[in-house]
């Protein structure tokens, strides 16, 4: 009995029509780039299943990886044996004794019509050797191992485990984004979601030394160290802000600067994607969480762009975006004590319902513009993966 395979599911791909065979062949070439240091590892890549033969490699190592690779549904350590029943019979008892559990079902699978027992048949014959050659009672509702088989043409699959997968679609299937990165615990739950959803993500962040410190920075990078393991490198974009948002809040009124800063940032957010290819902007935007995630406010100030704008967390409980951001790692990084450019100059009293004639007065007694463009000429770009260093001499040129 070899233990050399990982067989991957691809749960949702499999509703995929005529170009199904698109997805798996990304979900493929994602897998052998985020297990590229297994340099053993070889592919076999059908219509059903992808299979990765181990050839000594560490399984365990390897599981922590595949894990987060979207367009996985799950997957399983197989077990390989020759179309005998014998052997199969072996092979599954020897299974249950690994796992030293106390109740048992198995489950068949012909692939290949040609083998001579059915389905049901099979699953008799191991059952009674299990049964006859160790203590486990059968429990058909709720065993304690499922023992499965695949039957195929040449060979027999065995497996007892089956290891979720980050699921939803081969990232880069659908394009690029370019993700408001805040710092928060927002929007790294947001940008990771939309990477399972197979977009390729970039980031901007929008910076106000020196009214934001430098650490800030660093909290994003580290954040995005975190987010690479889902896609590898990511692009950040670093917005030098704080000439726009000085002269924001010298012609705006108090209550009305938060509304016109982020329309600032998605005019700046939307000449960066064009520039980058990017098809959308997202951002980690929950409806009413606070004056600028109102319907109201929402519609005014993403008037300003002709992108479209995804927002992952529209209607999701904070409890639920915390939880998501524990599972995925972000949360103790979210929550270090360094503020933003939307948080240090918080408005005591800011709308919640945004008049367009009163924007659109503030926005006239200014050369916004001239502003913006002075931004999207003079940003910082940073390639973040999980052997960058946030050190503090990678931000001279930003400071």
């Amino acid at each position: 009995m070899e233990k050399e395979l990982i067989m991957v599911r691809y749960g949702e791909l499999s509703t995929k029509g005529k170009n199904r065979n698109d997805f798996i062949n990304l979900l493929a070439d994602n897998i052998r780039r985020m297990l590229k240091k297994f340099t053993k590892l070889t592919y076999e890549v059908r219509r059903d299943h992808t299979y990765i033969h181990l050839h000594g490699e560490d399984y365990e190592e390897i599981s922590k990886v595949l894990k987060d690779v979207s367009g996985a549904s799950s997957f399983s350590l197989v077990y390989k044996v020759k179309n005998d029943i014998e052997e199969m019979k072996q092979a599954c008892l020897n299974l249950c004794l690994e796992e030293n559990k106390k109740t048992f079902k198995v489950k068949a699978r012909r692939a290949d019509k040609v083998f001579p027992m059915v389905s049901d048949e099979i699953n008799r014959a191991i059952a009674s050797h299990i049964l006859k050659n160790s203590d486990y009672k059968v429990d058909v509702h709720n065993p304690d191992v499922l023992v499965s088989l695949i039957v195929r043409q040449n060979e027999t699959y065995i497996f007892t485990s089956e290891v979720k997968g980050a699921g939803g679609y081969p990232l880069g299937i659908a394009g690029k984004g370019l993700m408001m990165m805040s710092g928060g615990i927002d929007s790294p739950v947001a940008c990771q979601l939309m990477m399972k959803r197979g977009i390729k993500m970039e980031c901007i962040h929008f910076a106000s030394p020196p009214y934001t410190s430098q650490a800030v920075i660093t909290k994003i990078t580290d954040l995005l160290k975190v987010l690479s393991k889902y896609q590898g490198q990511i692009k950040l974009y670093i917005v030098p802000f704080t000439k726009l948002q000085e002269e924001i809040y010298k012609h705006a009124k108090e209550s009305y600067a938060i509304t016109i800063m982020r329309r600032m940032m998605y005019r700046i957010a939307t000449i960066v994607a064009k520039r980058s290819n990017c098809l959308v902007i997202a951002n980690g935007e929950s409806i009413g969480q606070v004056a600028s995630q109102t319907l109201k406010s929402m519609l005014e100030i993403e008037n300003v762009t002709n992108l479209p704008v995804i927002r992952p967390l529209a209607i999701f409980d904070k409890v639920d975006i915390i939880k998501i951001s524990r599972d995925i790692g972000t949360y103790d990084i979210s929550i270090r004590p360094y503020e933003d450019c939307c948080t240090i100059f918080d408005p005591k009293n800011p709308t919640t319902q945004p008049r367009k004639e009163t924007i659109d007065k503030i926005e006239e007694s200014f050369n916004y513009m001239e502003l913006v463009e002075e931004c999207c000429n003079n940003l910082e770009v940073i390639k973040v993966d999980e052997e960058y260093s946030s050190s503090e001499e990678n931000f001279d040129n930003y400071l």
